[in-house]
């Protein structure tokens, strides 16, 4: 059986990005990401969270910390009755040589390695050009860019969408 997925980015997308974030006392979730989440799953997609974690690189956090947060996180997700199939991050600082670190599709394609995954009916929603060009890079051509038309160049970017909101992604799914 395969899968079609939308990949999420986690800062930004699920919760509100404030730089390093990997306490749970300062994990805040974006408004609407439970309701897209669930939507999501009522329109039979699987859901993954693709992260940059530059944070465990650069030594303003462990890999321990970044566990930890991530397992309270879920329970939070399970606790909407929503199922995250899975997470994959990069733990690299940017000037790493890694290969999955986005903009490169490296977390895109553990993915689909470790699952049966329809790239061509998958989507994935990103508060920066870096997570556009990382599922291009992997085949995902159902790509929107969060933020406002202020925070983004609209005429560079190469997202198929560009919301402002996470009701507004949510209305998008809806309508396809």
């Amino acid at each position: 059986m395969s899968n079609k997925v939308f990949f999420l980015d986690r800062d930004g997308v699920v919760n509100i990005d404030s730089h390093y974030t990997y306490k749970s006392s300062e994990f805040i979730f974006r408004d609407g990401i439970f309701t897209l989440c669930k939507t999501l799953e009522n329109q039979g997609f699987k859901i993954i969270i693709v992260t940059n974690q530059s944070g465990i690189g650069r030594g303003y956090f462990t890999e321990s910390d970044f566990k930890k947060l991530t397992l309270w996180m879920l329970e939070e997700f399970k606790k909407h009755k929503i199922k995250i199939l899975d997470i994959f991050h990069c733990p690299h600082s940017p000037d790493s040589k890694c290969a999955c670190r986005k903009p490169k599709p490296g977390l895109i394609h553990k993915a689909c390695s470790k699952f049966k995954i329809e790239i061509d009916k998958s989507w994935l929603i990103g508060d920066k050009e870096s997570d556009i060009k990382a599922a291009e890079a992997a085949g995902i051509l159902n790509t929107i860019l969060l933020g406002s038309n202020e925070d983004h160049n609209v005429s560079i970017s190469n997202a198929k969408y560009v919301l402002k909101s996470l009701h507004e992604c949510n209305e998008l799914i809806l309508s396809k």
